[in-house]
């Protein structure tokens, strides 16, 4: 009598194992769907964020600090560039625009500008 006990509890606990293990797998896989698709949220969201930033901070501006132009990112107040293109040597139609903070579009105008102006 004792023996068939002794089966009938290890059968109980074995059964009891493999449902332990089924419920952990299944709430494991739940939590990792969740967190994969949370991921790609963020990533959808960044990705939005960052396109939205960049057309908003697409174009720089010139100014003059200490006698040399220095490029600032779109917000004027963010250095992109510090050049070694001195503000006096420059005409005075483009050192009026520079005073009042110009702007130029796109890199390639930038570069162009820079090119143009530097020694």
């Amino acid at each position: 009598m004792n023996r068939k006990y002794g089966i009938g509890f290890f059968t109980i606990s074995i059964l009891l194992i493999l449902a332990l293990t089924c419920a952990y797998q299944l709430t494991y896989h739940k939590a990792k769907e969740r967190a994969a698709a949370e991921h790609t949220q963020k990533n959808e969201a960044v990705v939005t964020e960052g396109a939205a930033s960049k057309k908003e901070e697409e174009g720089y501006f010139l100014f003059e600090v200490n006698g040399y132009i220095v490029v600032y990112f779109s917000d004027r107040k963010t250095p992109y560039e510090y050049t070694d293109i001195s503000y006096d040597e420059l005409p005075a139609l483009i050192r009026e625009e520079i005073r009042n903070g110009k702007y130029i579009k796109n890199e390639q105008e930038l570069y162009g500008f820079l090119e143009n102006y530097s020694s």
